[in-house]
């Protein structure tokens, strides 16, 4: 499934793969677990395996056929980077980015150090943003792999921020996201956590975007941070030319 997206900070998903293992406390509340299920009892072929990490050659090339530049989330329902995703298939999906220049795909792991091992036999096209996910302090060596790569664009997600993250270099960095857990069993998220994170970001000059509050109605909780919203982005020759991203910016795009 290759569809338009109510993420905040993009705009599509490419999901080449689906399905994914648990391997640290942020996924305890897993939306794309949840979201699997769903498609499976809708009868969505492509989640005939549920949440089993599962392989789609046949996705590979829909980017290349989309002329309208896009900002497009790559593996939303999965990792990219996931130890059961051979490098093969990781060299076919970086392949077909190289050959979408016209688009900017966001790729968020977990697997941080496998990012790390594997990157220097990756082509790094410059319409390639990596990101690591980073729930708490705990988790910010996830930082300091994703520095080790050549992604010309390099991005934290914050998200579920269920702990402070302190003490931690962005020196390098070009963008951060802060989100807060939402859905059954939200974890709260405290405003001094998302604050630091911000502050931090001014004075160094990142781009700051606070996705949501979350929290079981993620909507009446809202994404206002003090007294306005923060969606600031990224700016890189590749995507200058690009639509500013805006909640629900997709709608109305057709493949």
């Amino acid at each position: 499934m290759a569809a338009n997206s109510k993420i905040e900070w993009t705009e599509c998903t490419w999901n080449p793969v689906t399905g994914c293992t648990k391997i640290s406390p942020g996924c305890l509340n897993c939306y794309a677990e949840r979201m699997a299920k769903r498609l499976r009892a809708m009868g969505q072929p492509n989640y005939c395996n549920g949440f089993r990490l599962t392989l789609h050659p046949h996705m590979l090339e829909i980017p290349v056929r989309w002329r309208q530049p896009r900002m497009i989330f790559v593996n939303s329902m999965s990792d990219l980077f996931h130890k059961d995703v051979p490098l093969e298939f990781i060299l076919k999906v970086f392949g077909v980015m190289r050959r979408a220049p016209q688009h900017c795909f966001q790729i968020l792991t977990k697997r941080s150090e496998r990012l790390a091992q594997l990157s220097p036999q990756l082509p790094w096209p410059d319409n390639v943003w990596m990101g690591v996910s980073v729930e708490d302090s705990d988790y910010a060596s996830r930082i300091e792999h994703l520095k080790e790569t050549a992604a010309a664009v390099k991005f934290i997600s914050f998200e579920p921020l269920i702990g402070p993250v302190s003490h931690v270099s962005l020196d390098g960095i070009n963008w951060a996201i802060v989100g807060g857990e939402s859905g059954p069993g939200a974890r709260p998220m405290q405003g001094e956590w998302v604050t630091d994170i911000r502050d931090r970001c001014l004075v160094e000059k990142i781009p700051f975007f606070f996705k949501q509050w979350g929290g079981i109605n993620k909507k009446a909780n809202g994404r206002m941070l003090g007294d306005r919203t923060w969606d600031e982005i990224p700016v890189d020759a590749q995507c200058q030319k690009r639509r500013e991203i805006t909640r629900g910016r997709c709608a109305g795009i057709l493949p």
